[in-house]
């Protein structure tokens, strides 16, 4: 994807958030100075060819990202019940709570070691891609040929991966071990129900 595509794409994903649709193409080339809905097709392909958006023909507001956005319309309760009213707020955007979606993956979560941080048996836990973390961050790390989620917390000596829940002790990690950092933990998707 060339530079003036990732500005479009940024661009759409602006417009859609702030105004709750997407620009037109005429819009688009509007706001990058480019005269012809040809030139501005040209890069909508490239975005459309790499599954980053899709295009529905014939529609003028058509365009929508690959990482569409949710509507947020409004406040529920989860204590005492209040009125629910549907008030468009704005729209949820991955990129929004997780950053930059580059170096993003999923993993989904199997055990219980996580509990007390609020990680559950069939989460999906968001991660960045990175070999490095610092103390107290929860990682996502290869230990021989084995993924573990767990709190990363180095020593003097050796790495200790802390679970979080009490029943379980925290994972030594002698020097020398077969042991890496795959990535430090965004976020954690959850759904309810079937």
């Amino acid at each position: 994807m060339n530079e003036r595509a990732r500005e479009i794409l940024q661009f759409i994903r602006t417009f859609t958030r702030e105004r709750g649709y997407p620009p037109t193409i005429r819009e688009i080339g509007k706001s990058f100075g480019i005269s012809s809905t040809n030139g501005v097709r040209y890069h909508l392909a490239i975005l459309e060819r790499e599954g980053r958006l899709s295009r529905r023909s014939r529609i003028s507001r058509g365009t929508t990202t690959s990482a569409d956005v949710i509507p947020i319309l409004g406040r529920v309760a989860a204590g005492e019940p209040v009125l629910a009213e549907q008030n468009f707020e704005g729209n949820l955007e991955p990129s929004q709570i997780f950053g930059d979606p580059h170096g993003l993956f999923a993993l989904r979560v199997r055990g219980d070691s996580m509990i007390e941080a609020g990680i559950f048996s069939g989460d999906y836990v968001i991660v960045r891609q990175q070999d490095r973390a610092s103390s107290g961050d929860m990682v996502v790390a290869l230990l021989d040929d084995e993924a573990t989620v767990k709190y990363y917390r180095p020593r003097e000596e050796r790495v200790e991966l802390v679970p979080a829940n009490a029943k379980y002790a925290p994972i030594v990690v002698e020097p020398g071990a077969e042991f890496r950092i795959l990535g430090i933990v965004r976020g954690v998707v959850r759904t309810v129900g079937s």
